[in-house]
């Protein structure tokens, strides 16, 4: 594949603002956080990764297997005030993705989705004030902030009205992010992503990623469960798009104190998702049944996102199509599902 001329200024661009500086990742170890640190290596960042390695997440030492000897891993978690204070001191740059990942979840231990998502940022955001002014941070937010979708493609307008505790505190957090920049000049913005998917996914259950867990299960020879028709319109975002976003966003001070939608436009019903997987892998088959009991409450609705915000600030757009990211995605697991299978 040839490299274009606008990802080769884009690439320089970046390399002018990361090399030789101090980046933080939290959540370094799982899906976003790790595909931004290779990213990071290759501009000649200096790279410090924060996971604290909880079962049920994301975090994957084998993640970062290939640039370990170039980063700085540290096993900790982000409510640990004084691992906390240690490694945010000094950073140019945090990517503040350490996050409990499932709305089921959050439904059923809300406390511990309160401890990570709210508290835990808490911890980031005083750290930095105290040892790390001069930082910028970007925080991974999520399009459940949202809640029932009144209209379509949605803008950062659109009501926050969370419908799960995982929504909630996502939007809680986001806006003690406000707060810091407002009341300290503390430096940061919020990513709100839809459905991300792509290499080094957590695939060991189906909380984490819906197109992840399809995958697998198509690989494995297995029913693909889809409730009622299938109908409902997702965003689908591939990894790469969304560490350009992440990039684009850090690199650019007209993003401080604002909130950005990411997504595609491509404007995908659910079953055509899982069409596409099934295509792509041959084995596997798709099984409609009825919405379980009470289920449809946590249904949201349709969801498009409406990126012309963060393409006017920085002019960052979805490049990579449902069909392309699925093939990328399934290649890589193809080759490595021993490692993320158990």
């Amino acid at each position: 594949m040839t490299t274009s001329k606008s990802e080769i200024k884009e690439t320089s661009s970046f390399e002018k603002t990361f090399a030789g500086k101090r980046v933080l990742i939290t959540g370094g170890l799982g899906f976003i956080g790790s595909n931004i640190a290779h990213a990071l290596v290759e501009m000649g960042a200096e790279v410090t990764v924060l996971d604290a390695l909880l079962p049920l997440y994301g975090g994957n030492e084998f993640n970062v297997a290939d640039i370990k000897n170039k980063i700085k891993v540290v096993i900790g978690d982000i409510r640990d005030e004084k691992i906390v204070n240690e490694v945010v001191a000094g950073q140019d740059f945090i990517f503040n993705l350490a996050a409990q990942v499932s709305y089921i979840d959050s439904i059923n231990e809300p406390f511990l989705d309160l401890d990570i998502n709210c508290l835990g940022h808490l911890r980031v955001l005083e750290a930095a004030r105290k040892f790390a002014p001069q930082t910028k941070i970007l925080f991974s937010s999520s399009r459940l902030a949202y809640g029932r979708i009144m209209t379509t493609p949605v803008d950062e307008s659109h009501p926050t009205n969370p419908v799960s505790m995982y929504g909630v505190h996502k939007l809680t957090a986001e806006k003690y992010y406000r707060i810091y920049f407002e009341t300290y000049g503390l430096k940061s913005a919020v990513i709100r992503i839809p459905n991300p998917y792509g290499p080094r996914q957590q695939m060991k259950h189906n909380k984490y990623s819906i197109v992840g867990w399809f995958i697998r299960q198509a690989l494995e020879g297995k029913d693909i469960t889809i409730f009622g028709d299938g109908k409902q319109e997702r965003d689908y975002l591939y990894i790469d798009d969304i560490v350009s976003a992440f990039l684009k966003v850090a690199s650019s001070d007209k993003t401080n104190g604002e909130i950005y939608n990411i997504g595609t436009h491509e404007r995908v019903c659910f079953v055509d998702m899982v069409d596409a997987i099934l295509a792509e892998i041959s084995t596997g088959k798709k099984t409609h049944i009825p919405w379980p009991k009470n289920y449809e409450r946590n249904e949201t609705g349709n969801y498009i996102a409406d990126t012309r915000k963060i393409k006017r600030a920085v002019g960052w757009e979805a490049t990579v199509s449902l069909k392309s990211g699925i093939t990328e995605t399934v290649e890589y697991f193809k080759d490595n599902k021993e490692q993320y299978w158990k």
